[in-house]
């Protein structure tokens, strides 16, 4: 039986051009963004991944950010359709990559427009964040690929920040986290999940790998709370990748 996977994809040399949408731009350091980077996909190793590198994109400058092109949904890959359009090259030979792996795919097709990062699946849902990324076809068009997988795709409206999983996310147990303010936490109570309110505007954004919750080292007092729940925790620094709106969930796809 395959270990789980985690597919990644190494920093563009002209990382710095990147989208930026709801902050302001800084300069980045690009040595040090490639470092924490290195240390992001260690850490996934560390925790008994098996590191898959997607090819190379030098003339992508977001192209690192693998979860805005795949969204898996048990062992079904669903190749997006980028909101930015300086991103859809992004997917270019993705299907045949994936399916090079041994998973079946399916494809976002116009007029729908979808970054992964608005994409939270759970066990019943998948939630699809109404964003300047991501509208309503893209709802419609998951909800095709979700039904055959005994899920129903939702729509849910966020504010003040990029995408979905920057304001919520899932932890092991099924319950979810979440920014105070950023996103609507009574829709998810409405459909039967335990919402957390998160301390840190950095705090909403955690991947799960097995039983230990990944977070990004300045969401400290979420880490806490977390612990506090009883959930083995890892904090890693992305301090300068949070400057191209970087968080822990948008550099890797788990399968």
């Amino acid at each position: 039986m395959l270990r789980s996977r985690a597919l990644v994809r190494r920093p563009s040399p002209r990382i710095a051009e990147g989208e930026v949408t709801h902050i302001e731009r800084q300069p980045l350091d690009v040595a040090r963004a490639v470092a924490q980077h290195n240390a992001y996909v260690e850490m996934l190793a560390s925790l008994g991944l098996d590191i898959v590198e997607l090819p190379e994109a030098p003339d992508h400058p977001d192209g690192l950010f693998v979860e805005d092109t795949l969204v898996m949904i048990d062992k079904f890959a669903v190749v997006t359709r980028p909101g930015a359009p300086s991103r859809r090259g992004e997917i270019s030979g993705l299907v045949e990559f994936v399916e090079s792996l041994g998973l079946r795919s399916g494809s976002i097709e116009a007029p729908a427009r979808v970054d992964g990062g608005d994409v939270l699946v759970t066990d019943r849902h998948v939630f699809v964040g109404q964003t300047s990324r991501s509208n309503a076809n893209a709802v419609k068009q998951f909800d095709r690929f979700a039904r055959p997988l005994r899920r129903q795709a939702l729509g849910v409206s966020i504010d003040g920040c990029l995408h979905l999983k920057s304001a919520i996310t899932a932890l092991p147990d099924g319950s979810l986290i979440a920014v105070r303010g950023w996103v609507d936490r009574t829709l998810f109570e409405k459909h039967g999940y335990t919402v957390h309110a998160a301390p840190d505007d950095t705090g909403g954004d955690v991947l799960c790998i097995g039983d230990t919750v990944v977070i990004a080292a300045n969401a400290s007092e979420t880490a806490a709370m977390l612990r506090g729940l009883g959930f083995a925790v890892r904090e890693i620094d992305v301090s300068e990748l949070q400057k191209i709106e970087a968080g822990v969930t948008c550099m890797s796809v788990l399968i």
